[in-house]
C-alpha cells in the first residue's frame, strides 16, 4: 500500500506506516502519535517557537532502539526551516549542526513523521539576525530517587515555589511525563550562565535547609530517598522535553503542565500520570496553564 500523501495547511507530505504500534502495551499507534500531535498543536507550538528542536526517535516504539537527531535530515522539504548552531564538543565531533525550528502544524506533523515522539528543547530561542539569545527560561528539574517518587518532588516544588516568589519569580509547574517534575519561570538574564549560576545556588540552599529529601550534587549513590533538583538544565548546551511532548514509556504519557492545587494535593505517583487523550481533555477544560511563560513579564533575574 502507497503512503498516503497528506496536505496540511497547503503543505503537501508523504505520511507513513500510520497502523505501527509505537505503544504496544496499549496498542497506540503511529497515526494516533500524529493526531495527538495535530491536536494538541495550538497549545504546543507557541512553546517550540523560535527554539532549536533535538528529536528523540523512536521508529520501532518505545521498546525498539532510539536515538536522539540534532542535524535536520536530508530528505527534509525546503520549507522546513532550520537554523546553524555551533555543537563544540559533541559527541559525533561535528562542530555545528542544523536543528529544525518547528514554527508551524506541517513542520510538527513532518516532525512526528520521523516517529520522533520525544521533543526536547533547550531554554533560549535564536533570533532572525542575532542568532542564540540569551536563555529566557528558568527550570528546575526535579528527579526522584527510588522509592521516592512525583510525591517527594511536589514537596520539593512547593518549596522552591516559596523561594522564588521571595525573589520575584513565580514558578509554574509540569510533569516531566516520566517519573519527576519540573518548575519553570520566564526570566530576564545580564549573561547567558546566570540561569545556572542561580538555579545551583537555590538548589543548594534548599539542600542545606531540607538535607533529609533534597540533593544538590549530581552523584547518583547520594539520591536514593531524595529528590535531585537538577539545576544543570539551565545549561546552554543542554535541553528539557517541551510542554505537551509525548515520552517513551509504556503508555503515551504526556509531560504535562499542572495546576498548583493539583502539586498540593498529590498523594500518589498515579494522580499525576496524564496520557495523549487525558492532556487533550485539559486543554480543553484548563487552556494552556503554560502561557504565562510567554504572556506574563519577565522579572530580572
Amino acid at each position: 500500500m502507497t503512503d498516503p500523501l497528506v496536505d496540511v495547511e497547503g503543505r503537501r507530505m508523504r505520511v507513513s506506516n500510520l497502523d505501527k504500534v509505537l505503544y504496544p502495551k496499549v496498542g497506540f499507534t503511529k497515526g494516533e502519535v500524529l493526531d495527538y500531535y495535530a491536536r494538541i498543536a495550538p497549545v504546543l507550538l507557541p512553546h517550540l517557537q523560535d527554539r532549536p528542536l533535538t528529536l528523540k526517535r523512536y521508529p520501532d516504539g518505545v521498546e525498539g532502539a532510539s536515538f536522539f537527531e540534532k542535524n535536520v535530515s536530508r530528505h527534509a522539504p525546503d520549507w522546513v526551516r532550520t537554523v546553524r548552531i555551533e555543537t563544540p564538543g559533541s559527541s559525533r565531533g561535528a562542530e555545528k549542526a542544523d536543528y529544525a525550528l518547528v514554527q508551524d502544524l506541517p513542520t510538527l506533523v513532518w516532525v512526528a513523521n520521523l516517529a520522533s515522539l520525544e521533543l526536547h528543547i533547550p531554554q533560549w530561542t535564536v533570533g532572525p539576525r542575532d542568532g542564540r539569545r540569551d536563555p529566557d527560561l528558568l527550570v528546575f528539574d526535579l528527579d526522584p530517587g527510588e522509592p521516592a517518587t512525583i510525591v517527594e518532588c511536589c514537596e520539593v516544588a512547593l518549596r522552591l515555589r516559596e523561594e522564588l516568589a521571595e525573589d520575584g519569580i513565580e514558578a509554574h509547574p509540569k510533569t516531566s511525563g516520566s517519573k519527576g517534575m519540573q518548575l519553570y519561570a520566564p526570566v530576564r538574564v545580564r549573561s547567558a550562565d546566570r540561569t545556572r549560576t542561580y538555579a545551583k545556588e537555590l538548589a543548594e540552599r534548599l539542600e542545606r535547609a531540607m538535607p533529609e529529601l533534597v540533593v544538590s550534587r549530581m552523584a547518583k549513590n547520594l539520591r536514593p530517598h531524595k529528590v535531585f533538583i537538577d539545576w544543570s538544565q539551565n545549561n546552554t548546551q543542554k535541553t528539557t522535553v517541551a510542554p505537551y511532548s509525548l515520552r517513551a514509556r509504556p503508555e503515551p504519557t504526556v509531560s504535562t503542565p499542572l495546576l498548583w492545587d493539583e502539586v498540593a494535593e498529590c498523594e500518589s505517583a498515579a494522580d499525576l500520570v496524564f496520557t495523549a487523550d487525558e492532556v487533550l481533555e485539559r486543554v480543553e477544560e484548563h487552556g494552556d496553564l503554560f502561557a504565562p511563560l510567554r504572556t506574563e513579564e519577565p522579572p530580572k533575574l
